[in-house]
């Protein structure tokens, strides 16, 4: 597939990664629907975009929402190929603070967003992309996951956010063997360091110390980058069922 002919949602696409996702398609010709709670940054986008970029305000952890919002992006661009699961919380906190053990609430919450609401979004575009014609590969859509370095090396503090990033990577196969019968694939990119909005709130020491943690190249890494590889995975028809680390060869220290 030649991603001028990707009919993407993104969750997620108001800001950070999900939003370098969604300007990198539209710059290739592709039309995207931006899925994200964010009204005022969602609607501001879309419209920056122009004719090929549309907002849908959608809570990933409401299946209802995910539903519909999945029908709207779908009529809006006249069907979905691409899905891109950019839609997260970090979820910092260990499991016995300061103020004592972390809440199980906190925890579930977590899982609920990171997790349950990438599943929710995983099925319902699955369900719409299995009607659509196959082309010469006999391929019908992609699902993108957004794992996380954490999945494979979580710090202290990470105990939620890693165990949602580990899920996230380990249902990327199982789900691939079952969407193989449609034709759709299913891939996971793991970022290391990434220069997203809370990244880029720190002071620029903070950042540059970061950076300097990567082996190489020693930076963070630029959401254009993650844009880039969602597309080789759009393109390239063997990549299904793996999850690829996009890191810079940093392999995470406890803290």
């Amino acid at each position: 597939m030649k991603i001028k002919d990707a009919c993407a949602v993104i969750t997620g696409g108001a800001s950070g990664l999900g939003n370098a996702v969604a300007r990198h398609l539209v710059a290739q010709g592709a039309k995207v629907a931006m899925l994200d709670v964010q009204e005022g940054p969602g609607t501001a986008a879309a419209r920056e975009l122009g004719v090929a970029a549309a907002f849908v305000k959608c809570d990933v952890t409401s299946e209802a929402e995910v539903n519909a919002a999945m029908e709207e992006a779908r009529d809006a661009m006249g069907g979905i190929n691409l899905l891109v699961n950019c839609a997260g919380v970090v979820g910092a906190g260990r499991m016995l603070g300061k103020n004592g053990p972390m809440a199980g609430d906190f925890f579930a919450k977590v899982i609920h967003i990171n997790l349950i609401g990438t599943f929710l979004c995983d099925k319902a575009a699955a369900a719409i992309m299995q009607k659509n014609a196959p082309n010469e590969d006999g391929e019908r859509g992609v699902i993108i996951h957004t794992s996380s370095v954490a999945a494979f090396e979580g710090q202290i503090g990470q105990v939620a956010y890693s165990a949602t990033k580990a899920a996230v990577a380990g249902m990327t196969l199982p789900i691939a063997r079952e969407l193989a019968q449609f034709g759709i694939r299913v891939m996971s990119i793991a970022p290391g360091i990434f220069r997203t909005p809370m990244v880029a709130s720190m002071t620029p020491e903070l950042q540059a110390s970061l950076g300097a943690q990567v082996p190489f190249p020693p930076r963070l890494g630029q959401p254009e980058e993650y844009a880039r590889l969602v597309q080789t995975i759009f393109e390239i028809a063997m990549l299904n069922g793996e999850t690829i680390r996009l890191d810079g060869a940093i392999r995470m220290q406890p803290k």
